[in-house]
């Protein structure tokens, strides 16, 4: 009934996160759990599910005794989401430099090669981002970043053959132990991504 096995909170969660991002529900609109439930065949439980996703993703506020409601700042916070995430993303990539790869200089050697043997889907076994949080050796930026990038994955844009090249530039920079360029690269990186985040101009 749902697609590759995805819950049926997560799809009301997904729809209702593409209707709130396209203005077809607005900020300060009411979210109610048994109109919901009912649009989509289910019971109160998976909307409620749902409701609590969309919630730690800054879309939804509620308020107990009073329900939910579509957030009325969500563009802010995005924004304030993103620059946080920023941030600590160009500290982890000189961090990581500051280690040439720490633990996972061999995955990073991997991302090189695969460029350079022009594979534009290259992928190695963890996300090229995880690869550097941990490159970094700093347990409590990791989980910082971690929980950041659960909020605004959804807002960032991707082009996969863009990636590659730029993963492979930073990988590159880290293993040379280049803080300095690790940094910039990461930056310039962040930027393309963050140029198509919905709601950002």
């Amino acid at each position: 009934m749902y697609p590759d096995g995805e819950s049926p909170g997560g799809i009301i969660a997904q729809t209702l996160r593409e209707e709130i991002l396209s203005g077809r529900r607005v900020g300060g609109e009411r979210l109610v759990e048994e109109s919901i439930a009912k649009a989509f065949g289910v019971s109160r439980v998976p909307v409620r599910e749902a409701l609590a996703q969309l919630q730690a993703e800054g879309f939804v506020t509620i308020v107990r005794y009073r329900g939910a409601t579509v957030s009325t700042t969500l563009h802010k916070e995005n924004k304030e989401l993103l620059e946080v995430r920023h941030g600590l993303e160009v500290l982890a990539a000189q961090l990581a430099a500051k280690n040439r790869g720490g633990s996972v200089a061999d995955e990073l050697t991997a991302v090189v090669e695969q460029a350079r043997a022009q594979s534009p889907t290259a992928e190695t076994a963890r996300p090229f981002h995880d690869l550097v949080a941990i490159a970094a050796g700093n347990d409590q930026l990791r989980e910082m970043l971690a929980g950041v990038n659960r909020r605004v994955a959804w807002g960032l844009g991707h082009d996969p053959g863009a990636s590659v090249h730029d993963h492979a530039a930073l990988a590159a920079a880290i293993l040379n132990g280049s803080p300095v360029q690790a940094g910039f690269l990461m930056d310039e990186h962040l930027r393309r991504d963050e140029t198509d985040a919905p709601g950002e101009a």
